[in-house]
């Protein structure tokens, strides 16, 4: 019996020696999270919302703007860097900045004359780069709080963000209902939902406006990311940047896409487009033609960290656009300057001045429907 008695107890000793070798299981990271993220001038507060998933992507947004503040990804050795150009704290997003990271509206890209009729009522907008324009006016989605909750997405929690854009505000008619959804897959899927209702027939674009470098933000320019656009098509420009209507084959300018090319392998090209741009800043046909599903848009790899980004999306369009306007006189998180092509950005949008041109999709929207489109960026790795 006492041998018995001692042959557990030596068991019992083992089995505990062996559980204190090992090393404690990692801390499993909660799905969503909320911290402070500082305040306005009239002290209401900004919160910032991290969704992660078990891979180790991370994601976090503010309630100000509706803005995408950082997404963590890993490289091909499993080093996660910041991927999108932003600010460490909300004062930058309080500040005047290149819409980092925000959601733009009511009307993403540029409306020419700042005007446009519908319904034979002419409805003048503010003209805030030069006699157009763009992204929603002098105070746009991108510079108002956003009402933010938590709910249950595809994938688990999701932050849901929403705003009343009343009737008038910055000339638009129509009170606008609008709600974002964020939601975060364990297969690397950052999913934005957008929806909206009006009470009174209006225009409507809505897209985010982030800047993506998947070396890491402030590392340098986006120059040898490989590109590929599924757009045969794209709609060139006049001189200040509205379109002319045309829809132009891509086929041997240096707007095709169609195969992997490093962004700036034509990016200074003696191209007239080119130069009005400044380099790209162009809306793309996409040959998916805005489908009821998300449909694969665009293609982007990083060779040295072998992070991979691809954009499926609901929507007809997409802008390019490669941070020709950057100068170096925002500085970013921790500090960093951003110079010029640090960063690109791929808007997946109605066409823009749709509301001036019948020949494009329609961007009205009217009492007793409903607006919907879907946007998905994931990451992935290539070995």
């Amino acid at each position: 019996m006492k041998c018995k008695f001692e042959i557990f107890v030596l068991a019992g000793l083992a089995a505990f020696l062996v559980s204190c070798s090992k090393p404690p299981a990692p801390k499993e990271e909660q799905p969503l999270t909320k911290a402070d993220f500082g305040r306005d001038a009239s002290g209401r507060p900004l919160h910032l919302y991290t969704l992660a998933n078990r891979q180790g992507l991370k994601v976090s947004i503010t309630n100000y703007g509706c803005a995408i503040v950082s997404i963590l990804a890993p490289d091909r050795q499993g080093r996660t860097a910041d991927v999108v150009l932003g600010f460490d704290s909300a004062q930058g997003y309080l500040g005047e900045h290149p819409f980092f990271g925000v959601i733009v509206g009511r009307y993403a890209n540029r409306i020419a004359k700042a005007r446009f009729k519908l319904d034979g009522v002419e409805y003048r907008l503010a003209a805030n780069e030069g006699q157009n324009h763009l992204h929603g006016g002098l105070r746009g989605f991108d510079k108002v709080f956003w009402e933010a909750r938590e709910v249950s997405g595809p994938d688990g929690p999701a932050l849901e963000l929403s705003y009343l854009s009343k009737d008038g505000e910055e000339g638009y008619p129509g009170n606008l209902s609008v709600r974002v959804t964020y939601s975060l897959s364990d297969a690397g899927e950052l999913r934005v939902d957008y929806y909206a209702t009006t009470d009174k027939a209006t225009v409507l674009n809505l897209t985010n406006h982030s800047y993506f470098n998947l070396a890491g933000e402030g590392s340098g320019d986006i120059l040898n990311h490989v590109l590929t656009l599924y757009a045969s098509r794209f709609t060139p420009v006049a001189k200040d940047l509205i379109p002319t209507g045309e829809l132009r084959s891509v086929e041997g300018t240096p707007f095709d896409f169609r195969k992997p090319t490093p962004i700036g392998a034509r990016i200074n090209a003696d191209d007239e487009q080119i130069r009005y741009g400044g380099g790209y800043d162009h809306n793309f046909v996409l040959d998916s033609g805005g489908s009821p599903s998300p449909a694969l848009a665009a293609r982007v790899v990083e060779p040295n960290s072998g992070r991979v980004l691809e954009i499926l999306t609901t929507e007809p369009g997409i802008q390019f656009y490669t941070g020709n306007f950057l100068d170096g006189t925002v500085k970013g998180k921790g500090g960093k300057a951003y110079p010029k092509r640090s960063g690109f950005c791929l808007e997946t949008q109605h066409f823009p001045d749709s509301p001036n041109q019948p020949s494009f999709p329609s961007t009205v929207l009217r009492p007793g429907q409903e607006f919907r489109s879907t946007t998905i960026y994931r990451f992935t790795v290539e070995k």
